[in-house]
Order: structure tokens, then C-alpha cells, then sequence
């Protein structure tokens, strides 16, 4: 028995010293006990590792990009709440690779603006006095524009420089129409500009001055926009700013809203094509070498068969009418001056049945001719029979 004793108490010494020799490769929890399996940098090695989009590598540093968020969870923290255990995926970073469109859409396009020079300043118009003023209250006391940066200043704020009545479908000639002893009307061969060619004066029959058109500025008034095309118009001319190109635009979709003008393209004059339409001076494709172009003139109403007898534009739509002003305005031999047989304004009521010339002067209005003075039947290719243009003298009002 007592052997039996010695021997049990040699095993339990042998046990104890088995179980304080360190085997390799046991993991200890010393102090200084360091696992090579575990990186040193590593200030988290309890959080978990995020399952998607986190590197493989552990040891992984910051990016160099120093605007760009640490992508290693284990990194040093960044994150304003380092106490939440779940980590997030990364979101890629989204740019833009094209900016907002700030302009306007392509089937509506934008006002003509005037690039106008330096403006002359005038008495109270050193500053704009526009500014924060609605429409209602500029058109509750309203003038015309008094001068050019007048003029100027309105455009920017889509308001009109010129008189502010509808005109009629028919034109309104002025009682003294100068004539020459033979019959003919006499067109004034003055072209009176101010203000580096953006102020034209337009006179009466005695030469007097009657108002002025500003380039660039709004019109809508047929005797204000006949002088004004034959002041500015022609190949790349600036329109009246109320003007666009675009047959299709719409008044609620316009600044100018009921004083929004539409249409401005060429006139072919093709009199094989329309046979009830004159011929008009000089008009490439009849033989002759000038370029014709159109553009409507809002009226109250209109007469004329297949148009609706309504006012031009009511605020929200358009019914175009039968008046248009066709015009050229060429500098043919390129010496820089706009001859008399370099410069024609016509105004049409009648949708090119018939023609009359703006003689530039207020109020003068040539003798009419085409296809209903003729006695022919409207726009009729069978029954037609446009007289000719009738000449005109020329003469200076102002002399």
C-alpha cells in the first residue's frame, strides 16, 4: 500500500511538470507575448471584418490621396462614431460628367440680345431704373423709350421702347405723300443714324422729326418696324427684341409674353410656284441678285379669307394673320453704303396678293400693286393677274 501511495504521488509530480513545460506553437497570454499571426498595427483586432469590400491585405495603409476616405477598416479611425461595430460599404464616388443645362430648350429658343456699344447716357438714365419693377407697373404709366440706353435698359427687362398700340390689318398712309409732277411716289433717300449707328430718325414728309427706333429695342407698332428694317435689317441684322426666327414659339413660353413677334425667314418670291404674287425689284430667282426675307406683323385681326379674325397674339397663343413686312437689305457691290436699288420694304396684308413700299418717311405708304389690284381672285394659280412694281422717285426730305 505504501508503494502503491509513492508511486501515485510520482505521477501527480510528473503531470504538474508536464503541464508547465510551454509546447510549440500553444498560444500563451503573457504580456510580452506577441502573435505572429496578427499585425502590431492593427489598433482593432476584435471588430470584425467587414464582408464586403474590404481589402485583403490587413496591413494596408491609407490611400495617398489625401481627399479620398480610408478604405481599411483597421486603419486609424476617422470616422466621427468609432463606437459602431458595423462597418459600411464604401460608396463609389459619383461624378457628374456633364453639367445642369442652364440654357434654353432647343425647340424654344431664346430672345435675340443686343451686343450694342457703349450707350450715350441721358438726363435720369444713369442707372437702370427698371430694376425690381413688374410689368404691370411699367406698362401702367407707359411712354416710349425717351433714347437709346433708355431703350437698352428696358430690353434687359423684356419691356417695349416703342409705341404700345395694336395696329390694324391695313396700312395708314400720311395725307401728304410727296409726288413727283409725272405720278410717281417719292421714296426720301435721308438715313439719319445717331448714337454710332444704333438711333435711326425717322421724319415726316416736311423732314421733321417724328420719333426715333433703337437697335436692339422692342416693337410691335407696323410703322415702327418697317423703319426700323429698313434702318438695321438685312443679312445678319439684329431684330427688334420682341422678335424670334422660330414660327413656333408661344407667348407663355416667351418674356415678352403678348408682344412676343414670330417668323423672320427668307421669302422666295417663286412667282412660278405662286403666280398670283408680283415680282418685287431685283428678287433672286426671277433673274434678279437680292436675297427677300419675312416677318409677321401682329395685328388686331384680319380679314382675309382662311385666316381666323382673331387679335395676333391673346397672351397664350398666336394666330399669325395674313400680314407680313418683306424686305432686303443688301450691300451688293460691297463698297459699304446701302444704295436706293440696295434697300426695299414692302408690307403685305393680303398673305402676297398685294404689296405696298414703306417710303421711309412716318406714314409713307407707296402705291399698291399685285394680284387683287390687278382684279385677279385670291391666292388663285388660275385666276390671277399681279400688276407690276411701280417705280418711285427719290428724293431728300431733309435737304
Amino acid at each position: 500500500m505504501t508503494i502503491l501511495k509513492k508511486l501515485w504521488a510520482m505521477l501527480l509530480i510528473a503531470l504538474l511538470l508536464i503541464g508547465c513545460v510551454a509546447q510549440p506553437g500553444a498560444e500563451t497570454t503573457g504580456p510580452n507575448h506577441t502573435d505572429p499571426t496578427v499585425s502590431v498595427t492593427d489598433p482593432k483586432p476584435t471588430t470584425p471584418a467587414p464582408t464586403v469590400g474590404a481589402p485583403t491585405d490587413p496591413t494596408e495603409t491609407q490611400p495617398t490621396d489625401p481627399t479620398a476616405a480610408p478604405t481599411d477598416p483597421t486603419a486609424a479611425p476617422t470616422d466621427p462614431k468609432p463606437t459602431d461595430p458595423t462597418p459600411t460599404e464604401p460608396q463609389p464616388t459619383v461624378v457628374p460628367t456633364e453639367p445642369a443645362p442652364t440654357q434654353p430648350k432647343p425647340t424654344e429658343p431664346a430672345p435675340t440680345e443686343p451686343e450694342p456699344t457703349e450707350p450715350p447716357r441721358c438726363a435720369g438714365h444713369d442707372s437702370d431704373p427698371y430694376v425690381g419693377m413688374t410689368s404691370e407697373e411699367f406698362y401702367a404709366d407707359y411712354a416710349p423709350a425717351c433714347c437709346y440706353q433708355d431703350a437698352c435698359y428696358r430690353t434687359q427687362h423684356y419691356f417695349l421702347s416703342g409705341m404700345l398700340y395694336i395696329p390694324g390689318q391695313y396700312y395708314e398712309p400720311a395725307d401728304d405723300r410727296p409726288m413727283t409732277s409725272d405720278g410717281l411716289y417719292i421714296r426720301n433717300t435721308d438715313t439719319l443714324y445717331e448714337d454710332n449707328g444704333n438711333t435711326y430718325i425717322v421724319v415726316d414728309a416736311q423732314g421733321n422729326e417724328v420719333l426715333r427706333v433703337y437697335k436692339g429695342a422692342a416693337y410691335i407698332t407696323l410703322e415702327e418696324v418697317a423703319a426700323y428694317m429698313y434702318a438695321f435689317g438685312g443679312n445678319g441684322c439684329v431684330l427688334p427684341a420682341n422678335h424670334t426666327s422660330s414660327k413656333n414659339t408661344r407667348p407663355y413660353n416667351s418674356p415678352w409674353g403678348q408682344y412676343l413677334r414670330v417668323n423672320h425667314s427668307r421669302f422666295s418670291g417663286d412667282t412660278s410656284r405662286y403666280p398670283y404674287e408680283p415680282e418685287l425689284p431685283y428678287i433672286s430667282g426671277c433673274g434678279g441678285d437680292l436675297t427677300y426675307y419675312e416677318m409677321d406683323i401682329g395685328t388686331t385681326g384680319t380679314t382675309t379669307p382662311g385666316y381666323a379674325p382673331y387679335p395676333y397674339n391673346n397672351g397664350s397663343s398666336i394666330e399669325r394673320g395674313a400680314a407680313r413686312i418683306v424686305y432686303t437689305r443688301q450691300d451688293r457691290n460691297g463698297n459699304g453704303v446701302y444704295e436706293n436699288d440696295e434697300v426695299y420694304v414692302f408690307y403685305t396684308f393680303n398673305h402676297y396678293n398685294d404689296f405696298v413700299e414703306y417710303l421711309n418717311y412716318y406714314g409713307g405708304w407707296g402705291q399698291e400693286f399685285g394680284n387683287m389690284t390687278g382684279g385677279g381672285s385670291y391666292s388663285s394659280k388660275y385666276d390671277y393677274n399681279p400688276t407690276p412694281y411701280p417705280q418711285v422717285a427719290f428724293a431728300s426730305f431733309c435737304g
